[in-house]
């Protein structure tokens, strides 16, 4: 995988697997839902100061998820390519 590949080169791949793979629809959900949460604790760091931990075990799943979404993107990518 390429350092630039992002959501957007692999949005075919991405759309096909979240369809046909349950495991992969259920991470990416999660990771997006990760997502949208630690963005919006960070937008308002006076309010939610108290949560600089979960904030950080949150990104730390987040990252987590994100690896293993990619490699099962690389993985259909070198099946399909075979």
């Amino acid at each position: 995988m390429r350092k630039t590949d992002t959501r957007l080169d692999n949005k075919e791949i991405i759309a096909e697997l979240k369809q046909k793979d349950s495991h992969f629809a259920s991470i990416f959900a999660e990771h997006t839902q990760l997502d949208e949460k630690i963005n919006y604790l960070e937008k308002d760091l006076i309010k939610h100061s108290s949560c600089d931990d979960e904030i950080e075990q949150m990104k730390r799943r987040k990252l987590h998820l994100k690896d293993e979404i990619y490699k099962i993107i690389d993985k259909n990518k070198t099946q399909s390519h075979a």
